[in-house]
């Protein structure tokens, strides 16, 4: 049974990953969060899909602003820019500690370490480094916390599920079956899950972006025609308001909200890394 439910599950992700991967070029969104889209759709199949058309994919030409702008769908957007990043460090990780023989704390801190340093160093501050003004120092600086917190909960999550799905599924330590990347998936998959709260609260304080809108110049005129034709039928009472400044200056850092975040970021850091060694004691235990 469980081989047919790993066949059905890669030929699902197969199918959605062709499916993002086409329809995501035409979704005017930043072009990070489109590869990160794929990544996502690449490590939960059918649920990844799932979530770019839920959370991302515009519903209508030109109502992409006010799609994105509710709260949940900006915390899904840092959440899968996190775990996109931070996936391709932890499954090298996974594969070279396999490699290396490594197992048990010493591919736990091997998969935190490369899952980290790729996720901060090139997917959040590289990418992103636009929103720092163009200087790479200060976009390290400025997503160094936010990247550290979602990282910690994505462990939390991901950890005892990888853990526990081994000892029970055979040759799931092994790269070169389905059974290894299957595992890491369900790993992936609930890391997310348990890493979209955290989000959630980087979002509400301006620590993170979520969503964006990036067009080019003339159909972001013609967009923000389309949205002002929408308002005055009378829809703008229904969504959150649509800024009729051009979409690329919505692409600013969010960290200077003028406000400090309650908790502060050094006590929700402690509680991180509480979880996540609850999240290592649990895989280790079961």
């Amino acid at each position: 049974m469980l081989d047919g439910v790993m066949l059905l599950w890669f030929v699902l992700a197969a199918v959605s990953l062709l499916f993002v991967a086409i329809d995501i070029r035409n979704t005017p969104e930043s072009p990070v969060l489109k590869w990160g889209f794929v990544l996502v759709t690449a490590y939960t199949g059918v649920v990844g899909a799932f979530l770019y058309v839920l959370g991302c994919r515009e519903p209508l030409p030109g109502l992409h602003e006010r799609y994105v702008a509710a709260r949940w769908r900006q915390a899904l957007g840092s959440t899968m820019h996190c775990v996109a990043g931070d996936g391709v460090g932890i499954l090298t990780g996974a594969v070279v500690a396999r490699l290396l023989h490594l197992s048990g704390i010493t591919e736990v801190i091997l998969e935190y370490i490369l899952g980290f340093g790729f996720g901060w160093t090139v997917f959040q501050a590289l990418f992103m480094r636009d929103m720092a003004g163009g200087s790479y120092p200060r976009s390290l600086k400025m997503t160094f916390a936010p990247e550290l917190l979602s990282m910690n909960y994505l462990m939390t999550g991901m950890l005892p599920t990888v853990m526990t799905l081994r000892k029970h599924v055979a040759s799931a330590e092994d790269p070169t079956t389905p059974n290894f990347w299957f595992v890491m998936s369900m790993g992936l998959l609930v890391g997310f899950v348990v890493s979209y709260p955290i989000n959630w609260w980087l979002v509400m304080n301006h620590l993170k972006h979520g969503m964006m809108t990036v067009r080019p110049a003339l159909a972001d005129a013609q967009a923000r025609e389309r949205v002002a034709e929408t308002v005055m039928n009378g829809m703008a009472h229904k969504g959150p308001h649509v800024s009729q400044e051009s979409s690329m200056s919505r692409m600013s850092m969010p960290t200077d909200s003028g406000h400090a975040p309650r908790p502060p970021v050094p006590v929700m850091a402690l509680l991180s890394f509480l979880a996540m060694a609850a999240g290592v004691a649990i895989g280790l235990l079961t």
